[in-house]
C-alpha cells in the first residue's frame, strides 16, 4: 500500500506566492505520509491575462519553477507530479503546458505536454477559452514505471478524450494523474462523471488534482480534487478551497480487479481503427 495525495489550490498571477502555497501543501501531504503527490494544472501561475504565462516560461531543464519542484521532491522524499508549468515552445509567442514528474531523489523522470487544448464556448454562459492562442499542443503519450505502478499522465481537457486513456492502457497504465483546472460551470456538470468514468472503464486509479476557487483574474474553478479507485469509488475529495486529499492505493488492487472483472481483456475494437480485435 502507498499513500497518494492530490493538492487543490486557487492560484493567481504572483509566481512566488503560488510556489509558497504549493510548498506548504506539499509539506502537508508529506506529513500525512504521501509518497506520491500531484499538483494541479497551472499551479505556478494563473495570470491576469493568458499571455502572462508566456512571460515567465522556462527553457526545458532549467529555471526557478523546475528548480523548486526538484528541491521539493528531494526535501520531502516524494514522487512529485508537477501539475503544469509553462515551458518554451517552438512558437516564440506560445508555451508548452508541461507536466513534469520528479522522483524522490529530485531527478526529473518524465515530461508530458498537454495534447488537447481547451478552445470552447462554454454552453449556457459568455465564457470563452482559446488555449491554442498561447499554448502549443504536445503529441506524445507518457506512461512511466514508478515504485507504485505504471503511471499515465493527462491534463484537464484530456479527460474528455477516452481514446487517450485507452492508448495509455495499451502501454500498461495502472494509475493516471490528471492535474486540472476545470471551470465552475463545466466542473459542476461533468467533472466527477468524467473522472470516475475514466477510472471505471480502464479499471485504474485516477489522481485528480484541481484548481478550486475564485481567482484574481475573475475566473472561478470548480475544485473537487479527488482520488478514485479502480471500481470508481471516491476515496477522498475536497469540494472547495486549498488543501490536500489523501488515500491509500495498491497496484495489486488494479491487477486483481482486472483479473476478476476482465472488461479490459474483453475489448473488441482497436483504439482509433474501428477494427475488431483479433483474439487469435
Amino acid at each position: 500500500m502507498t499513500k497518494v495525495a492530490c493538492i487543490q489550490m486557487a492560484s493567481g498571477p504572483n509566481l512566488a506566492a503560488n510556489l509558497y502555497e504549493a510548498e506548504k501543501l506539499i509539506y502537508q501531504a508529506a506529513n500525512q505520509g504521501a509518497k506520491l503527490v500531484v499538483l494541479p494544472e497551472n499551479f505556478a501561475i494563473m495570470g491576469l491575462k493568458e499571455t502572462d504565462k508566456v512571460a515567465v516560461r522556462e527553457a526545458d531543464g532549467k529555471g526557478p519553477m523546475q528548480e523548486f519542484l526538484a528541491q521539493q521532491a528531494l526535501r520531502h522524499k516524494v514522487w512529485l507530479v508537477a501539475g503544469t508549468i509553462p515551458l518554451v515552445a517552438d512558437d516564440p509567442g506560445k508555451v508548452r503546458a508541461a507536466c513534469l514528474v520528479f522522483d524522490d531523489q529530485g531527478q526529473r523522470v518524465a515530461r508530458y505536454d498537454k495534447i488537447h487544448l481547451f478552445d470552447v464556448q462554454v454552453v449556457g454562459s459568455d465564457e470563452r477559452y482559446t488555449e491554442s492562442e498561447t499554448i502549443e499542443p504536445g503529441n506524445e503519450l507518457v506512461v512511466i514505471d514508478t515504485p507504485f505502478g505504471r503511471l499515465g499522465l493527462a491534463i484537464c481537457y484530456d479527460l474528455r478524450f477516452p481514446e487517450l486513456f485507452r492508448a495509455m492502457l495499451d502501454q500498461g497504465m495502472e494509475m493516471v494523474a490528471v492535474p486540472s483546472a476545470f471551470t465552475a460551470i463545466t466542473g459542476r456538470a461533468h467533472w466527477e462523471a468524467l473522472v470516475r468514468t475514466r477510472a471505471i472503464e480502464n479499471l485504474c486509479y485516477v489522481f485528480a488534482a484541481a484548481q478550486g476557487g475564485y481567482h484574481i483574474n475573475g475566473r472561478e474553478t470548480h475544485g473537487d480534487a479527488m482520488i478514485i479507485d479502480p471500481w470508481g469509488t471516491v476515496l477522498d475529495r475536497l469540494p472547495r478551497g486549498s488543501g490536500v486529499v489523501c488515500a491509500e492505493v495498491d497496484v495489486a488492487r488494479v491487477r486483481s480487479t482486472r483479473r476478476n472483472f476482465p472488461a479490459v481483456d474483453h475489448r473488441r475494437l482497436q483504439c482509433g481503427t474501428g477494427r475488431v480485435r483479433d483474439k487469435h
